[in-house]
């Protein structure tokens, strides 16, 4: 068995999780694999050719960047890219691949790039915006003065 399987068997895991959500692709630029949704990539993945290469991913993590940068295996992401939350985790031969907490990271990638009506179809509390019902409850429209036009006609109809 090759040096690399567990890291072969990762890829192909967090492949086809990506793949999974609606209405994402698969491009080839540059020899390595990019998941896009609606064009736009969400994850990254180079897989070297030597036995010796590392498997790497790069995921936008607008949220949790800052503690993921704490990993010893990750860092900002080349080209600049690393400026704007993209993060790029590498891992050889000697590393465990932490498949669930990467599974955690393509999905806040996958919710920073998609837009909200492809984020709607995924039919979770987790998508954009406020999800509780208090907070989505239509609130009456108020009118430059700041009363619901409710209040200012209830104002009127009282006798003085």
């Amino acid at each position: 068995m090759s040096k690399r399987s567990h890291l072969t068997r990762a890829k192909s895991t967090l492949r086809e999780h990506a793949l999974a959500y609606p209405e994402t692709h698969e491009d080839f630029p540059w020899g390595h694999n990019a998941i896009k949704v609606k064009g736009k990539a969400f994850l990254f993945m180079a897989f070297g050719i030597k036995e010796d290469d590392p498997f790497s991913l790069s995921v936008k993590l607008p949220h949790s960047a800052k503690q993921a940068l704490n990993l010893p295996f990750a860092s900002p992401t080349e080209y600049g890219l690393g400026k704007s939350g993209w993060v790029t985790a590498r891992f050889n031969t000697k590393h465990d691949v932490p498949v669930e907490m990467l599974k955690e990271w393509i999905d806040e990638s996958f919710r920073a790039v998609a837009p909200k009506r492809v984020l709607a179809k995924l039919g979770d509390a987790r998508g954009p915006g406020p999800t509780t019902p208090a907070a989505t409850a239509k609130r009456p429209k108020t009118r430059a003065g700041g009363s619901s036009a409710s209040a200012v006609a209830s104002r009127r109809r009282r006798p003085n």
